[in-house]
Order: C-alpha cells, then sequence, then structure tokens
C-alpha cells in the first residue's frame, strides 16, 4: 500500500519518511513488508491509511494539481476526516499521524476486546436503522454508526445488543446484517473514553483554516473555523458519520466529480451511487497521472 507511490513520486517518499519521523516508527517498512497482524492493529492501520492518501495527494500537487485550483470541498470518512484536514492544510501531516495514534490505540483500548461488535444493515434506509437499534439495545448501548449510502447503514454497540439485531433486521427492512470483522464497537456512546483522549490530544495542536471548507461527519455540513473542527473532531469520535447525507449536500451544490485519494475505492463505488456525481479514484501511481493529465490544465 502506497510502495508504487513513493517509488515513482519524490513528494509522496517524503511524505512517508515524515510520518515515520513523527511516529518514531517505521511505519512504511511495516505497510510494506509486514507483518499484516501488526500494521492491521487500529493504531497503525489509521495512521498507514493518512500517509497513502497524503503520498497521493502530494503527487497530485507535484504535477500541478492543487486543492486551491480543483476542489470546492474537501471530506474524509471517519479517520479519513483528518486526512481531509492534512491534505487542505488544516493540520500538519505529523500531527494528523500523531492523532490518529492516539485515536487508534485509544478506540481499541475504550472497549475491552470481544464486548463490542459492530455490523452492516443492507437495504434498510436510516429510519429503520435507528428503530432497529433501539428494540435490540435492551439496556445496552446500539447506535447507528455510519449512514453510508442509500440502503447501507452500519449499527455500533455492544455486542449482545448488535447479536440481537442481527436477529431482529428483517423486521426492519434489512435485506441482510452482516457482522462486521471490527476490534472495537467505532462511532457509538461506548467510545466515550476515547473522545476524552481526543480532546486532550487536540486540545494541543495547532489547526488553521483548510483552503477549501471541509464537509464535517458529524455535521454533513461544511465548516472553516479551526475551533469548530476541533470540536467537530472530538464529536466525530462517538458520533455517527452521515456519509449518505455528505453526499446529498455535494449532489445539492452541483458538484459533479469527486475523488477518492488514497487506498481502496469504497468511497467511489458508494459516491456512483448518487445521479449527476462521476467519481474516480485516486491510490496508484498510474491513477495519479491520468487524474493529473485530467485536472491539471
Amino acid at each position: 500500500m502506497g510502495k508504487a507511490l513513493a517509488e515513482n513520486f519524490a513528494p509522496a517518499k517524503a511524505v512517508f519518511d515524515e510520518v515515520n519521523e513523527a511516529l518514531s516508527q517505521d511505519l512504511s517498512k511495516l505497510m510494506w513488508d509486514g507483518p499484516e497482524d501488526e500494521l492491521t492493529l487500529t493504531e497503525n492501520a489509521q495512521p498507514a491509511l493518512m500517509a497513502v492518501s497524503l503520498a497521493a495527494m502530494r503527487s497530485l500537487e507535484e504535477k500541478g494539481v492543487t486543492l486551491e485550483k480543483a476542489a470546492t470541498y474537501v471530506a474524509g470518512h471517519s479517520l479519513g476526516e483528518y486526512s481531509a484536514l492534512a491534505a487542505s492544510g488544516a493540520l500538519s501531516i505529523a500531527d494528523a499521524a500523531r492523532l490518529l495514534k492516539t485515536r487508534g490505540r485509544a478506540m481499541q483500548e475504550a472497549v475491552p476486546v470481544g464486548e463490542g461488535a459492530m455490523a452492516a444493515l443492507l437495504g434498510a434506509e436510516l429510519p429503520q436503522a435507528k428503530e432497529l437499534a433501539a428494540a435490540a439495545a435492551e439496556g445496552d448501548v446500539c447506535e447507528v454508526a455510519n449512514d453510508n449510502a442509500p440502503g447501507q447503514v452500519v449499527i455500533s454497540g455492544a455486542k449482545a445488543a448488535i447479536d440481537r439485531a442481527i436477529k431482529l433486521a428483517p423486521e426492519y427492512g434489512a435485506r441482510r446484517a452482516v457482522p462486521l470483522p471490527v476490534s472495537a464497537p467505532f462511532h457509538c456512546s461506548l467510545m466515550g473514553p476515547a473522545a476524552d483522549a481526543m480532546r486532550e490530544a487536540i486540545a494541543g495542536i495547532e489547526i488553521k483554516a483548510p483552503c477549501v471548507p471541509l464537509v464535517a461527519n458529524v455535521l454533513a455540513e461544511p465548516i472553516s473555523d479551526p475551533e469548530e473542527i476541533r470540536k467537530r473532531l472530538v464529536e466525530q469520535v462517538t458520533g455517527s458519520v452521515r456519509w449518505r447525507e455528505s453526499m446529498l449536500f455535494l449532489q445539492a451544490k452541483g458538484i459533479k466529480a469527486v475523488y477518492e485519494v488514497g487506498a481502496g475505492r469504497v468511497l467511489t463505488g458508494i459516491a456512483r451511487r448518487f445521479e449527476g456525481i462521476d467519481a474516480k479514484s485516486v491510490g496508484t501511481a498510474e491513477e495519479v497521472e491520468a487524474v493529473a493529465a485530467e485536472l491539471a490544465g
């Protein structure tokens, strides 16, 4: 992940070096050589994904594509919000890496392994998912974590409650309820200790106004004020990722093209479900070259 970017673009290599230095850890070696079970630890995976996104963005910039010229808004899904903020100049890469290391560790430590769970509800819409979560809670935590796309909502909470929700899901319009292979119940109130840790960590970090507004996860609306960003990053730990509404906001603003800058294509697939929006992934050296040729002019 990201190795070809580092080999083909000097600014990408510089990003990985900067992240390694910020963390006092050879994260890029872990990304490229493993072991995989160590890389997939939340405290490593989060800064690693951010590093790839920023490596791709810096590679685009070397080719003449800047956010100031090419973008109207930035957005990022969950940890991707930190990538979006670093790409837009609100956070330094080093601070984003350190914050994500802290965030990953705090999220993992907030709930003992095995006591929390998450599940994707396929075919259910947000109102149905909220009703299901309330019915399955029975005194435990069971909440909507991600509203990703029409017919794709993720719930999070205590394992017993998520197990009940999976059984009840067909009664609430879900075609399928799929347990997710996660190490903790992210984006629900069980993450309260992690939110406290992030409030303390973010308090000492310089945040600048981004060069283009950030469509915030917890609001599905754009923000630019540094103190507002600080507040919403803390809320995001326990709050729901309102991605479907964020895409609807962009659609309503007449956005015709979105670019998923970094590893993976999941958000590209989601974006293509919204009429009038063309989506492309920018995570490989070839994709950087192709998108740069498209946008640099």
